[in-house]
């Protein structure tokens, strides 16, 4: 398998393909990291250095890579984070010619806006952009439980009014949606949720929520869901595989008393999960 992975990087830490890209390779997947903003850091620390790479430069960087012939292997195209409009056209026209060169890729979206704490935290324009330009060509997207309100103008809560706004987000063009972050009201204390659904029907899996949030778990799991899926083509497993491997992730961060993700000492939560949790199907 080999994934275009059109996402930011930092030099400390973990986040966008800074993230996403070791536990791919650790699983077997051929990655193709194209970076959209190279900074010193994340820009949760409230102060970083580096580029934004204009659009117009991660453009050339996509056409020397499909100059190379590489377009034509790809399986998935994957993106995270996207800063303005500008690059949001730049990943759409990306898919639209990996998909000319292999009609059988998909596109997998992380609609980054924003959470239930911070509210969005992206520019005016995105959200408009995500639901009218980039999420209609999406075969996958995975939005947390409040980026799939603002996709489909909704407020999820419930597992009936989540199911609905998967609903409505498949409506828009893809045709699997994986919420994270789900927190239904009547949910066990101390626990989060992830729900996929697609054609196949929606399943849940249901892990200890960990008093800890760390930058770039979302990535991970974007990541990861992705390339399960893909392989296996269903959905309870790629659920379970993802919830197994980013549980741990997190689990083994917070334990390190680290900020930053603890993503290469975790590495073999990624080649052999636990499955230690399982997915219930609800629809």
């Amino acid at each position: 398998m080999k994934v275009l992975s059109i996402q930011s990087a930092v030099a400390h830490g973990h986040v966008g393909n800074s993230a996403a890209v070791f536990p791919l390779q650790r699983i077997g997947v051929e990655v193709v990291p194209v970076l959209t903003v190279n900074f010193s850091n994340h820009t949760g620390y409230g102060a970083w250095r580096g580029p934004l790479i204009p659009p117009a430069d991660v453009a050339e960087v996509l056409l020397g890579v499909e100059e190379r012939g590489v377009f034509p292997q790809v399986d998935a195209v994957l993106s995270g984070y996207q800063g303005g409009v500008g690059i949001g056209d730049v990943i759409v026209d990306a898919v639209r010619r990996v998909k000319a060169a292999n009609p059988s890729a998909v596109y997998a979206c992380d609609p980054v806006m924003g959470n239930a704490k911070s509210g969005c935290f992206v520019a005016p324009e995105i959200p408009d952009l995500l639901r009218e330009r980039v999420v209609p060509v999406a075969d996958i997207i995975t939005p947390n439980q409040f980026e799939l309100g603002v996709l489909t103008g909704t407020e999820p809560s419930s597992l009936e009014s989540t199911l609905a706004a998967a609903d409505l987000a498949r409506e828009l063009g893809p045709a699997t949606v994986l919420v994270t972050s789900v927190e239904r009201p009547d949910r066990p204390q101390d626990t989060v949720e992830m729900l996929v659904v697609d054609d196949s029907g929606a399943w849940i899996v249901r892990t200890p929520q960990l008093p800890f949030k760390a930058n770039g778990s979302g990535d991970v799991t974007a990541a990861l869901f992705t390339a399960h899926y893909l392989e296996s083509r269903k959905p309870a497993v790629a659920l379970e595989r993802t919830a197994s491997s980013v549980f741990d992730l997190i689990d083994l961060t917070y334990r390190s008393g680290e900020r930053e993700l603890q993503l290469i000492q975790a590495q073999e939560f990624y080649a052999t999960p636990r499955m230690q949790f399982s997915a219930t199907q609800v629809r």
